[in-house]
């Protein structure tokens, strides 16, 4: 395999992996409303299951509250029990047309258990990560030994290989900065 080619599928799977855990951290609830909190829901509707926003207009008009606006008012009891068996744990009020989610402050022991959570998403993301560099280093070995690739020129893409994950580590890091700060602050 080409030593470029290597790189390229590397740095498209560290992405992939960085991609998953900032799309993860959008779905943690933070004290205030926002569509990712529930877009992504499985709903059981028409008898297959769905994605809450392929069923549903999702808003904020306020800080505190989301407001679901199904597009067809028969999946409006179906929306209701997703939102009721999902990890959110907040109940849905409804009238029939519009399903209102009001988000509650969080007290201070959720606030650091949804630290924890986001800390063991961003590990489950850097094992990706540093599965990708893996498999990178193993190919370019590969290569090497098999005359694809001089010697010199291996430890050149290796520690490419390298700086591309300290790359992807650090924006990891950083998202979780970012979101711990977004979850502590009252």
């Amino acid at each position: 395999m080409d030593p470029d080619e290597i790189l390229l599928e590397t740095e498209s799977a560290m992405e992939k992996g960085f991609d998953y855990v900032t799309h993860e951290f959008a779905a943690v609830r933070t004290g205030k409303a926002s569509p990712a909190l529930v877009e992504n829901i499985d709903v059981e509707a028409y008898g297959t299951p769905m994605k809450l926003k392929q069923l549903a207009m999702i808003t904020t008009p306020e800080p505190r509250m989301v407001v679901i606006q199904p597009f067809d008012s028969g999946t409006t009891k179906d929306i209701e029990k997703a939102l009721k068996e999902s990890k959110l744990g907040i109940n849905p009020i409804s009238d029939g047309k519009l399903i209102r989610l009001p988000i509650p402050p969080l007290t201070e022991e959720r606030r650091r258990d949804l630290v924890k959570g986001i800390k063991q998403m961003a590990e489950e993301a850097r094992i990706r990560i540093r599965s990708a560099r893996r498999d990178a280093m193993d190919a370019i070995k590969k290569a090497s030994k098999d005359g694809g690739i001089a010697e010199d020129a291996a430890e050149g893409y290796e520690k490419e290989v390298q700086k591309m994950t300290d790359t992807f580590v650090k924006k990891i890091d950083d998202a979780i900065f970012t979101k711990e700060a977004d979850i502590m602050k009252v």
